[in-house]
């Protein structure tokens, strides 16, 4: 703690975590150390299967190798922590730590957001030119895009950051939730919060706006090219390429869209936190089985690949 003038500014955090019962705390280890584990594994199996087999050399699954890698990084941000929060009497974090998870949670979110837009257009051209789509989609371009979801999202997190700590924090330092989010930072601010939301709302708003416009009129495309398939068969096949990024999306952005964008009245610090393990563990642990388990190429890949290394020396 810092005193200026009459108030005492906070320099470092206490974060509550999910409880205080030191039984419900053991649980919970066990059940997150699982659960990172699985999304380690999951997404590292993922990226391994794709770069072995040839036949998943394809724009659609460096997407998805993107993703994999990129939700191994997001659950990093938060799980090491949750875990440490768990079997550790010590629940500080300095300012800087905060900052620091701060910067990369909102880093990787926006670039989540872009990338989940790309891979939207991906599957608009895999099927609206399905004859032109390696030619549409060359390797050049899919590492662009990658690459500029980076860009964007960690562009945006500066901003994001620099907002949020431009201002002073003081009184109480305790942060009921298990990691530095703008809801319970903003709570804690002794400045006048009003022109910090505005540009808030508008920096999250261009974003998703922007983001959500992609994804929809790339939808808009490829429900029109369904239609005109004539068989029913094409018409399938079309639909469960695209499922698996439709889930993915609904999950991501619906949580998102949940956490934020709920009146103030709404927020109470248990619901802040049941909505955050969504896109915080639930979505990178499932994104790797929502890409694999009904998806007939990464089941080929995968038998393959089991086989070579249980094949007889």
């Amino acid at each position: 703690m810092e005193m200026e003038g009459n108030q005492t500014l906070v320099t470092d955090f206490v974060l509550v975590g999910f409880t205080s019962d030191p039984f419900l705390r053991i649980i919970l280890f066990v059940v997150f150390l699982a659960s990172y584990t699985l999304t380690l594994m999951g997404n590292l199996g993922l990226m391994a299967l794709i770069y072995l087999d040839s036949h998943l050399h394809t724009p659609m699954y460096f997407f998805v190798g993107s993703l994999s890698f990129l939700d191994i990084w997001y659950s990093s941000v938060y799980t090491p922590r949750i875990l440490s929060d768990c079997v550790s009497r010590n629940k500080h974090m300095s300012l800087a730590g905060c900052t620091a998870q701060f910067f990369f949670s909102a880093g990787l979110a926006f670039s989540e957001c872009f990338l989940l837009a790309f891979m939207a257009y991906d599957r608009f051209v895999a099927i609206c030119n399905p004859l032109r789509y390696i030619t549409a989609m060359p390797k050049k371009l899919c590492v662009q895009l990658v690459v500029g979801s980076y860009i964007a999202g960690f562009a945006n997190a500066i901003a994001h950051t620099g907002n949020t700590f431009r201002l002073r924090f003081c009184g109480n330092n305790v942060i009921n939730h298990y990691f530095c989010d703008v809801v319970p930072l903003v709570k804690m601010a002794c400045d006048d919060t009003r022109v910090y939301e505005l540009i808030l709302t508008a920096l999250i708003g261009s974003n998703m706006l922007a983001t959500t416009a992609i994804i929809i009129r790339s939808y808009i495309g490829i429900v029109a090219a369904i239609v005109h398939i004539r068989s029913s068969a094409g018409r399938r096949k079309a639909f469960f390429t695209c499922s698996a990024h439709l889930v993915s999306v609904t999950l991501f952005y619906g949580s998102l869209l949940i956490m934020y964008c709920r009146p103030h009245s709404q927020h109470t610090p248990n619901s802040d936190k049941a909505n955050a393990f969504f896109y915080t563990v639930v979505n990178p642990l499932v994104n790797p089985f929502i890409y694999s388990l009904r998806n007939k190429d990464v089941k080929a890949a995968f038998k393959k690949v089991w086989g070579r290394i249980t094949a007889p020396k």
